[in-house]
């Protein structure tokens, strides 16, 4: 029965129903929030819950972020279970007790009950579906202390539990932990292959909503971190349609709301990626959920990308409040303020620190785009080689297109523009084929500078003034201001920069003196018309008018619209 249909019919039998039969269904059709509010009415009335009716209600209860609920309901499933002579089903109500426990950091209970778990398996004296359950703890223990080899063979271990008693939340956390080891392990190709066999269960509703949400979050974070963007982008689909199909959901909406502003931004989209950023960070806040520190860190990183300054380093505090490390962004904002040796002196201690090789890359391109500032060749030589040498083994092109911009960048630094030309003709290809314009935009801004460096001015002005164009429409206010200024140092003196207009900012001034609307000119220029507002804004700032009768007056006393790039029509 479809989704619709089955609330429908839900909705149909509430009427004539028990208040734990109506919990029952209203868990069935999804309804977390109204299993909760009935399953607590079949308490208050004294109903005879099942240890299966326990665990639904503290299901329920995890899903929509009543902790306290849930944590009563699942002991309250072990105990009915162990009443029943159920071992298997009590020492599994157990291990999910302690899973709750453990992802909100109250990891002391969750071993407690974790050792209850398994001494109920041990006096069963019998494997069960729970035996494999309680191999997943060590799992995440070998990939947390650097063990990927202990965690491959655990999860391979607890895969085959699974597929014995057919259980299929216990396959997927199996692929799950696999996949995450043989990452670990260097294997980026084989992992990925094992994210896509557990969301394929996933996806097709096999395996409970608990962990429906955590193998779909793990595997949007593993994809990001291994630059696989377009995994990254086609699992954070599904994952929103995932919680868009449950609007009680509360512990896996925040987090996917944080993925998705995350593509969004590589996308260049980067008023949707803050509003989204900002929506995270309110769901993660109450209660607060451990992804509240990522969520902290992508509003910084959208509000220093903007200029916003001041808001970034806030939001790396919060962040750094939240348990997540502020870095390589606060290190950037160092540079972005203009203390460029503040800034290497940060990067070089959070390099010698990192011990996790994943977080490696973009360290790694932050210095080699730090340093340079701060007059240590050596010191970005060897972090673009390094980057260099990791993307040689990885398949993603994203990292390999960070290595040659990294690599390009410091080679323009050492004076050798044209041996930087192959490099960062080659990131700049990558980024437009990936359609991530910020990217593309900052590698063309390097590349003006080499054409420069060459005596190629027309090549330099014509890069720069596309940098600045993609900066200008991002609205990436200190790139923007570098590359303006780059600009006017390739063209000169002699061939001023029409009132400090952008070659798009003329042609929505000729849009205006037509007479355009902002539709009407967004549609002609094929941008939105949030990007139009924001270049009239700009016009008028720059312009010093306020009204587009002004603006289009000022153009024509000053021959602005029969430059190139102010097209009449």
């Amino acid at each position: 029965m479809g989704g619709v249909a089955q609330r429908l019919h839900c909705d149909r039998l509430a009427g004539m129903l028990s208040s734990l039969e109506r919990a029952r269904h209203a868990f069935a059709c999804r309804g977390w929030a109204e299993a909760c509010v009935e399953f607590a009415a079949a308490v208050e009335e004294q109903a005879s819950l099942t240890a299966d009716d326990h665990e639904a209600r503290a299901v329920a209860a995890y899903l929509i972020g009543a902790d306290d609920v849930c944590e009563k309901a699942f002991e309250a499933a072990h105990r009915a279970a162990l009443a029943a002579g159920a071992s298997d089903a009590a020492a599994r109500c157990a291990f999910w007790l302690a899973l709750s426990l453990m992802l909100r950091g109250r990891i002391a209970q969750a071993g407690g009950w974790l050792a209850r778990a398994q001494g109920v398996v041990d006096d069963a004296g019998i494997e069960c579906a729970a035996s494999g359950y309680l191999l997943i703890p060590g799992v995440l223990g070998a990939l947390g202390s650097g063990d990927p080899a202990t965690a491959c063979d655990l999860a391979l271990q607890a895969f085959e539990v699974g597929h014995r008693y057919d259980e299929a939340d216990l396959r997927a956390f199996g692929l799950l932990g696999h996949g995450q080891a043989l990452i670990a392990l260097g294997d980026v190709v084989a992992g990925a292959a094992r994210f896509d066999e557990a969301m394929v269960a996933v996806t097709a509703g096999e395996v409970g909503p608990v962990t429906s949400g955590i193998v779909y979050c793990a595997v949007v974070i593993e994809c990001l971190r291994v630059y696989d963007l377009p995994r990254a982008t086609e699992w954070t689909a599904a994952l929103s349609a995932w919680c868009d199909s449950q609007p009680d959901l509360v512990p896996y909406r925040g987090q996917c709301l944080v993925h998705r502003s995350q593509i969004h931004q590589a996308a260049g989209r980067w008023r949707e990626a803050m509003t989204t950023a900002e929506a995270a960070s309110r769901v993660l806040t109450d209660p607060p959920h451990p992804a509240l520190g990522l969520a902290c860190y992508q509003e910084a990183e959208l509000h220093r990308l903007v200029g916003d300054l001041d808001q970034a380093e806030a939001g790396y505090q919060h962040a750094s409040r939240e348990g997540h490390h502020p870095m390589p962004g606060l290190a950037l904002l160092e540079l972005a303020r203009g203390d460029a040796a503040a800034a290497a002196t940060t990067i070089r201690r959070v390099l010698q620190e990192a011990t996790n090789p994943l977080d490696g890359p973009a360290l790694l391109a932050a210095a080699a785009d730090i340093l340079p500032a701060a007059g240590d060749l050596a010191g970005a030589r060897a972090a673009a080689d390094e980057l260099a040498e990791v993307a040689a083994g990885s398949p993603s092109p994203v990292l390999r297109a960070m290595a040659d911009q990294a690599v390009g960048t410091v080679l323009v630094a050492e004076g050798d523009p044209a041996g930087a030309l192959r490099q960062l003709r080659s990131a700049c290809r990558t980024w437009q084929s990936m359609r991530m314009p910020y990217e593309a935009a900052r590698t063309a801004a390097v590349l003006g500078r080499a054409c420069a460096a060459l005596g190629d001015s027309t090549a330099a002005a014509l890069e720069l003034r596309n940098a600045r164009d993609a900066f200008a429409d991002l609205g990436a206010r200190p790139d923007l201001e570098r590359t303006e200024s780059l600009l006017r140092g390739v063209v000169g003196a002699s061939a001023p920069d029409a009132a400090g207009l952008s070659d798009r900012e003329l042609e929505v001034l000729a849009q205006l003196a037509a007479g355009r609307t902002n539709r009407e000119i967004a549609a002609a220029l094929v941008i939105s018309q949030h990007t139009v507002r924001r270049h009239v804004e700009n016009i008028f700032t720059k312009l010093g008018v306020s009204t587009r009768t002004a603006a289009t007056a000022y153009a024509y006393e000053q021959g602005l619209l029969s430059r190139p790039g102010a097209p009449s029509g």
